[in-house]
């Protein structure tokens, strides 16, 4: 078992929430379709939850929701609302980037709360690690719009946000002494161990973006996990890379590699894309699992990024314990 860097306590989780707390939906980057708007906003009020939508959550602009300083103007207001308890992005696609360094952190230092989302959304995770807090990476508006009310990711959310972990609370994630996990199949290409560290990750791309700058992932003492959509095989090979020949994979103390999606499997690269991924981590020493339940899929399991967890890979499972106590 690898030792824990103490920098990793550093990282709080808000508060978790009750019937009747507000949560805001907002759109920091592509423009969503109105149905998703709604359809997130029963599924949120069935949980007990108050529903509010920002100003131009259901905007449009282009490509985008709404004009930078409208996007900002939205979220600066969401952080800063005391009486806002969790913030659900609709929707990834492209654009979160342009409030890289426009927003203050100040209030919502004091008055915590969930940021939720994945995709491009990977974006705002970081900037929330790098104030030292941790965020929510899991499903947004279509999902809860089109997937059954019973659905595993959903209630998973579901279980998180409200703190149900415990076995006469928990509808989805698995009651742990101290917290909660998931399990998910073996893979050919993983590479057993155990290990304890602190999540962070999201998109490949989106993450790979923030390279170099105050806002990248640090490498030590963290469990990386990754995932991408639409991406050609050599530009994720080219992404992975990176990582080795800046020296952040040989620091880390494990990999996820999630489901990468909606690309065409040619080969280019001599074999399959996770394979040519696995020829990169030979001879790192820490628990690596290939084809985890996240990413652009159903099963896109919500995960606490930022959180103390323990990844355990052997022959008969994969494990992802968060450590909550």
């Amino acid at each position: 078992m690898q030792k824990i860097s103490d920098y990793m306590n550093s990282i709080q989780l808000p508060p978790t929430l009750k019937k009747g707390d507000k949560i805001v939906i907002l759109s920091p980057a592509s423009k969503i379709d109105k149905r998703f708007l709604k359809g997130a906003t029963k599924r949120l009020e069935s949980w007990g939850l108050q529903v509010e939508l920002s100003k131009h959550a259901a905007s449009s602009n282009g490509y985008y929701s709404s004009s930078i300083k409208h996007r900002l103007e939205d979220l600066q207001q969401a952080l800063d609302d005391p009486t806002v308890k969790a913030i659900l992005c609709s929707r990834g696609g492209y654009g979160a980037v342009h409030l890289v360094g426009k927003l203050d952190f100040t209030q919502f230092k004091q008055h915590p709360k969930w940021v939720i989302g994945f995709s491009d959304i990977t974006i705002l995770h970081n900037l929330i690690q790098h104030e030292g807090f941790a965020s929510l990476h899991a499903p947004m508006a279509r999902h809860l719009t089109v997937e059954a009310e019973d659905d595993y990711c959903t209630l998973a959310m579901k279980d998180i946000l409200l703190g149900q972990y415990q076995a006469d609370t928990a509808q989805s994630v698995i009651p742990e002494e101290q917290g909660f996990s998931y399990t998910t199949a073996v893979h050919k290409l993983n590479h057993a161990g155990c290990a304890n560290g602190t999540l962070r990750g999201g998109n490949l791309a989106v993450a790979y973006g923030l390279r170099g700058t105050e806002w990248d992932i640090p490498a030590e003492g963290t469990i990386l996990f990754i995932e991408d959509v639409g991406e050609r095989p050599h530009a994720v090979e080219r992404m992975i890379y990176n990582l080795k020949l800046g020296g952040v994979l040989e620091r880390l103390s494990g990999l996820i590699i999630g489901r990468f999606t909606e690309y065409e499997e040619k080969k280019t690269l001599g074999k399959e894309l996770y394979g040519a991924i696995a020829d990169l981590l030979k001879g790192y020493d820490y628990p690596i699992c290939f084809g985890f339940d996240v990413g652009h899929v159903t099963r896109n399991l919500p995960l606490i990024n930022g959180g103390n967890v323990t990844l355990k890979v052997d022959k008969k499972e994969v494990k992802l314990t968060f450590n909550l106590a």
